[in-house]
């Protein structure tokens, strides 16, 4: 009998992955967001930044493979 994998368990260990990668990215995007806006200098890359990273562990729900969950990160914008 080989090992069979739950899907939803890999997928809520994969979010919770994603969650700690995202954390400092987020949190280094914060502090540019607050240079940026004492500065006057364009937010709008920032923002898009911090809803890629937001939106991160939607992906997850989509995919159907171990392999997908495996790939997924969030440094890829980094």
């Amino acid at each position: 009998m080989g090992i069979t994998i739950n899907i939803n368990k890999a997928k809520d260990i994969t979010k919770d992955r994603l969650r700690a990668e995202r954390k400092p990215l987020l949190e280094a995007q914060d502090v540019a967001f607050q240079r940026a806006l004492e500065s006057g200098a364009d937010t709008s890359a920032i923002v898009a930044e911090k809803q890629r990273l937001r939106d991160i562990t939607n992906q997850v729900d989509t995919m159907t493979t171990v392999e997908e969950l495996k790939t997924v990160t969030a440094l890829e914008g980094a």
